[in-house]
């Protein structure tokens, strides 16, 4: 008997039967439905027809089958089973479509009462039509929703688990069938349509797993639904831009997701990775492959700054804001990244020496193409998630050396391990991959080379030039001597293999070995900058010529119209500085405006590899080279306008500094104008490095050098609050005490209102005097002073320094060597130096060489070579500038835009404590600049204050470092990415010993002179200074000290005669015999020097006659070191032994301070090497240094020419 209860049990039995793919209980649920439910018991028939072994079998007679759910159950049973047992060729013929079909169709027709039978037989028509390849009759046969079909049907009648799963059958089936036929584009259409219904897939039963059959035919959806719009994106079919563009992957992603919730899957791989690897059924793609389409669409939104499509809500995040679309882009990409990663190293095995992993390496290059993006200027580092630039690049190695061990040899990954571990400044780990990866590089080219057949994975001609110039780049921006001479040995291999590669046939050679002008071009640049910086270090000051003269050649020829038409900013900053430091002013100048007057070369994407503003960050330097080289020309006014250009570029100072509060104190009008409130608080600057931070502050140093020379060291006080208010806006707080500020107005310096493009490269009118204004006399706090009021009845200071004394400071007696008068009316008129011509705009082409010069020593006689001296060979030309008279002429830059360069290096993160230390290291220089003006002014208290801050700092930053438990740090060296030592900071402390020299106490000034030294013996502000007070006591200038201390009375006196100072500085007549002219190391000179005094005769020939009557020989010692020592009570004079040891001591300094790089062009030192060769009386030698001198006196500028590049060299 029927019982209605048991039959919709077996009903139920069946439907999850059927999803739970168990096709063996059919049969036996089919019987059980057609004895309970006989209106829809047809299930025996048509189970039995199924089964028969041919048409001609014998089979019961039913009667005709009602409509019902068992014949579709049965069909689906005869594929099911014809489909695992058969091959795909033998499927059709197995299933006996002829006697199958007509029974089903007549189900469907007659089929009235239950209309998800009826959906449920179409499917299975059109699926058995798809079985046998007959695609457009399945496409007929196949209904396209459950929904447009019975859309009467009540709503709340949920539908059965298997009407959903033929609801996914016949999505699937029907786009399948539009894509066999080149519909591709309704294909994708179908499949969109149809996409919410895989909502089942993890909604199907509420927290259980999805169903096996669901699962099946759900992953067949979204693989064929990805690949093909993959495809059809590829093909430009469908665009990335559109908003459903990721739709069909991120369902995917959700799939496997709700898949890792169950049993099977959380068994194998908790985090669901394991589970969606290998292949879905039998002839499809790899899973992997569809992560693969995915993580490339999600790279190619990146890469091309596309919209990102969003997930249809808004994320929130814990303070209410909402995450913004880059943050959620890079989520997305980084959970893709890591699942595809995942499949692909579990499933690729280690491959033999001849075999390639060409998906693994493509992986890395699509992964090393974000990272460059990701970690590059145009992102921000909040937008990076948790951790930022660090967390991203630290995960970029482990996926490099994962790839590593999947990989054999791979030049690639090697080369890419060599970038991302100088982001995170690991410099030693970064050249230890770059070593390795160019000499497998040098192998490989050898091996192809002899046996003719190309390496797939070996890098080509242009990546080797460009992987080895980045190399040549950093070694020269970050490291020291060692770095410079490896940078000098790489180039060298380098300019070899330019040659060689640059010699190729166009029209003959492989167009894969050709290299593009623009790669070539970066090599001669990073040939020119390896030589630039290894002279600057070298020790051998007679091949310091050669290289200079190279590095300005390859440098010349890089920026050659034959490499293109634009004007690239790193060539010309570099070869602009060297142009500079050896006094080359005119044409170093006009190279500068070239680069500032060209047109912004408009280029796709560049704000997202370069960031914001990236042409005016990229010419804050060459600003400041224009500033310096102007100041040189005493031409104060424009480089005064230079300096503000820098700042101008930016059009609103808000973008540059934001909106944010500068803790009040003096500020210049760009910081008060930037002080302004306005919506948004951050600025380009809060986007920069520490060199670009460091670079504006430089800037305002010299803004400040300016100002005092123009204006007077009390006006520079003033405004050297500024720069205690610009540092923590740069640098943010360090934790260490600093200067209350007094809020007072700022001096106007400048007085014109012209624009300072106008004035720059205008006319001779724009460069008139300015006004000089009266500054009242104000300075900042110290933790020790209050602000001390001036009025107006006081006397106000107004000292003008000469540019010299800017540069090394005020010495005991200094203003006796100045060797020309100042002008004070601050923008004097220069006569045109002699030097080179300018380069023409578009010069001849040539083909440098480098064959050594003539004469390598470091300067040239006219008549003879002496290493360390210089005689020009006229007086009223340049030496340095005839040195390259005899070379290749000059070349033009190549003009019309300025390039938008992809960076030659990658943003370097360094970690919080080396941030911190190069910050102190900074603040200390601003400390002794302040301290400096103070000096000048005549403030010494307020100076010796300044002082004493800084060495609160330094003695911070030596206990950063000697606590570092990495034990990579010293105070000896500077390490990688810092510009001085520990040793060298103190050095600079030690040297502010010319302040003692202020305050007449030149014995403790040579103390103070001498703890520099010992810190940092080629300190040259300390040498010059101890050698000047060290020759001052060989002449004599500088009295001994008293033996016994003088008493302290208050200013009272013992005795009833008016109290006199000691004076230390006299010149009384000396009655030691003459000083030899034969000292240690000088030679034998030409000339014997001029007698002394006839009371100095009378003396000697006194003391000769008493020697000859004591019977003692003229060539005794008596006679050269003159007559006993008094008493040191007695004592007016300095021994003469000692005044002998004080004047070697001083030439032996000066001597190797000027043959260092630090000193070849130090005016200072030559100046106190002169003194030195003029007291031994050698007056030639002292005459060709002091032309010397004069040469370098004429070009040189308010600051060191280093000071442009914060401690970069030559690498912008």
């Amino acid at each position: 008997m029927p019982d209605a209860v048991k039959a919709a049990h077996y009903i139920q039995q069946l439907d999850e039967a059927r999803c739970d793919d168990n096709w063996d209980a059919v049969p036996e649920l089919v019987r059980k439905v057609r004895k309970h439910a006989p209106e829809r018991a047809c299930t025996f028939f048509f189970f039995s027809l199924s089964l028969s072994p041919s048409p001609n079998s014998c089979s019961p007679i039913l009667p005709p089958p009602p409509p019902g759910l068992s014949q579709s159950a049965t069909t689906e049973h005869s594929i099911i089973k014809a489909s695992v047992k058969s091959t795909p060729d033998t499927t059709a013929s197995s299933l006996e479509a002829a006697s199958q079909l007509p029974a089903l169709l007549t189900v469907i027709e007659n089929e009235q009462t239950h209309p998800q039978d009826r959906f449920q037989a179409r499917v299975c028509a059109g699926w058995l039509h798809w079985v046998l390849r007959e695609y457009s009759l399945a496409l007929e046969r196949l209904p396209r929703s459950f929904d447009e079909e019975f859309p009467t049907t009540d709503a709340a009648v949920e539908p059965s688990e298997w009407t959903k799963v033929c609801a996914l059958k016949t999505a699937y089936l029907r786009a399948n069938c539009l894509a066999r036929d080149g519909q591709r584009k309704g294909a994708l259409e179908a499949f969109e349509i149809a996409l919410p219904s895989l909502n089942t897939v993890w909604n199907a039963t509420p927290g259980g797993p999805a169903r096996q059959q669901i699962r099946y035919w759900a992953e067949l959806f979204l693989t064929e639904y990805c690949m093909l719009a993959s495809q059809a994106t590829r093909e430009g079919e469908k665009s990335l831009s559109e908003g459903n563009c990721l739709s069909g992957f991120r369902t995917w992603a959700r799939y496997w997701a709700g898949a890792a919730k169950g049993v099977a899957v959380a068994a194998q791989d908790q985090a669901g990775i394991s589970g969606a690897g290998g292949y879905g059924f039998r002839g499809s793609v790899p899973r992997r492959q569809v992560w693969s389409e995915y993580y490339s669409a999600l790279s190619e939104i990146l890469q091309r700054d596309l919209a990102y499509p969003p997930f249809g809500v808004t994320v929130p995040v814990s303070n209410g804001e909402t995450i913004s679309a880059r943050a959620q882009l890079r989520a997305e990409l980084k959970k893709v990244e890591t699942i595809y990663q995942g499949l692909l190293f579990s499933e690729t095995k280690f491959p033999r020496a001849d075999e390639e992993r060409q998906e693994v390496e493509e992986f890395v290059a699509r992964v090393m193409r974000n990272w460059t993006i990701l970690n590059g200027r145009g992102w921000k580092e909040h937008d990076l998630g948790a951790g930022g630039r660090d967390s991203l690049s630290r995960g970029t190695l482990d996926t490099l050396y994962g790839a590593a061990t999947k990989t054999y040899h791979s030049t690639a990954i090697l080369r890419h391990l060599f970038t991302v571990h100088l982001a995170v400044a690991e410099f030693d780990l970064a050249f230890v991959s770059f070593d390795s990866w160019f000499e497998l590089v040098k192998k490989g080219k050898a091996r192809v080379e002899k046996t003719g057949h190309r390496e797939p994975a070996l890098d080509d001609n242009a990546t080797v030039l460009e992987t080895i110039s980045a190399a040549v780049a950093a070694l020269c921006r970050y490291g020291g001597r060692e770095s410079a001479d490896k940078a000098r040995k790489i180039s060298e291999e380098l300019e070899g293999l330019v040659k060689k590669w640059g010699e190729l046939d166009p029209e003959s050679a492989d167009p894969r070995d050709l290299v593009p002008p623009r790669s070539m071009a970066l090599a001669w640049q990073s040939i020119g900058l390896a030589n630039a910086q290894w002279a600057r270090m070298t020790y051998e000051s007679e091949s310091r010529a050669a290289f200079q003269e190279k590095a300005i050649q390859c440098l010349r020829w890089s920026l050659s119209p034959e490499f293109g038409s634009v004007v690239d900013v790193r060539g010309v900053f570099a070869l602009g500085v060297l142009y500079a430091e050896q006094r080359k002013l005119s044409v170093a100048i006009e190279l500068v405006k070239t680069a500032l007057l060209a047109d912004k070369a408009v280029q796709e994407l560049e704000e997202l590899h370069n960031g914001p503003y990236w042409r005016e960050r990229s010419l804050i330097p060459l600003w400041h080279l224009l500033a310096l080289m102007l100041s040189a020309r005493q031409d104060y006014v424009l480089a005064a306008r230079a300096c503000e250009g820098a700042i101008e570029q930016f059009k609103d100072p808000i973008v540059l500094f934001g909106s944010r509060d500068l803790n009040g104190g003096f500020r210049s009008e760009h910081l008060n104008e930037a002080a302004v409130e306005k919506a948004g608080g951050d600025g380009i600057v809060d986007e920069m490095d520490d060199f670009e931070k460091e670079s504006i502050l430089e800037i305002k140093m010299t803004q400040l050098a300016i100002l005092e020379l123009v204006e007077g060291p009390t006006v520079a006080v003033n405004a050297s609050t500024e720069l205690l208010t610009l540092f923590p806006r740069l640098f943010g707080d360090l934790g260490e005490p600093t200067l209350e500020i007094s809020k007072v107005e700022p001096p106007k310096t400048m007085a014109t209102m012209r624009s300072f493009r106008d004035s720059m490269f205008g006319g001779r009118a724009a460069k008139g005097h300015q006004p000089r204004q009266s500054v009242a006399t104000s300075r900042p706090q110290t933790a020790n002073t209050t602000l001390t009021q001036q009025t107006s009845s006081e006397t106000a200071i107004d000292v003008q320094p000469s540019r010299r004394s800017l540069r090394s400071g005020s010495l005991n007696g200094r203003s006796r060597n100045s060797l020309r008068k100042r002008d004070r009316s601050g923008s004097r008129q220069r006569a045109v130096s002699s030097g080179p011509p300018v380069p023409p705009l578009n010069g001849d082409k040539y083909q440098p060489t480098f064959e050594d010069p003539s004469s390598p020593q470091h300067f040239t006689y006219a008549s003879k070579t002496v290493a360390g001296t210089l005689r020009p060979e006229t007086t009223n030309s340049s030496a340095l500038s005839k040195r390259t008279t005899d070379g290749p002429s000059e070349v033009g830059v190549g003009t019309g835009t300025l390039e938008s360069f992809s960076p030659l290096l990658p943003f370097v993160q360094f970690s919080q404590e080396h941030s911190k230390r190069k910050r102190k290291g900074i603040l200390v220089k601003v400390w002794l600049t302040i301290a400096g003006f103070y000096r000048r002014a005549g403030l010494l208290d307020d100076a010796q204050k300044a002082i004493e801050e800084a060495q609160k700092i330094v003695q911070s930053f030596e206990g950063d470092v000697v606590s570092d438990t990495s034990g990579a740090l010293n105070t000896r060296t500077a390490g990688w990415g810092m510009e001085k030592s520990v040793e060298a900071v103190l050095a600079d402390v030690w040297t502010e010993g010319e302040l003692s020299l202020a305050l007449e106490r030149p014995y403790q000034a040579r103390a103070d002179f001498e703890t520099a030294l010992t810190h940092f013996p080629d300190h040259p502000v300390a040498i010059v200074g101890l050698s000047n007070i060290l020759l001052d006591i060989c002449s004599e200038k500088l009295l001994p000290p008293p033996a016994v201390p003088g008493l302290d009375l208050g200013g009272a006196s013992l005795v009833s005669e008016p109290h006199e100072d000691h004076q230390l500085i006299a010149s009384p007549p000396s009655r030691f015999p003459e000083l030899p002219s034969e000292p240690l190391g000088l030679g034998s000179p030409k000339h014997k020097t001029a007698s002394r005094k006839p009371d100095r005769e009378a003396v000697f020939d006194h003391e000769e006659e008493d020697e000859t009557a004591n019977g003692v020989s003229k060539a005794s010692p008596s006679r050269l070191l003159g007559p006993q020592l008094p008493p040191p009570y007695k004592a007016t004079s300095v021994p003469l032994i000692d005044r002998l040891a004080a004047r070697d001591r001083a030439y032996g300094l000066l001597s190797g301070l000027t043959k260092l790089g630090s000193g070849w062009n130090y005016s200072e030192a030559w100046f106190a090497l002169a003194r030195a060769y003029e007291e031994s009386g050698q007056a030639e030698k002292a005459g060709d240094a002091l032309w010397w001198v004069v040469e370098l006196e004429d070009g040189m500028g308010v600051r060191d020419w280093g000071v442009v590049t914060a401690g970069g060299g030559y690498v912008l």
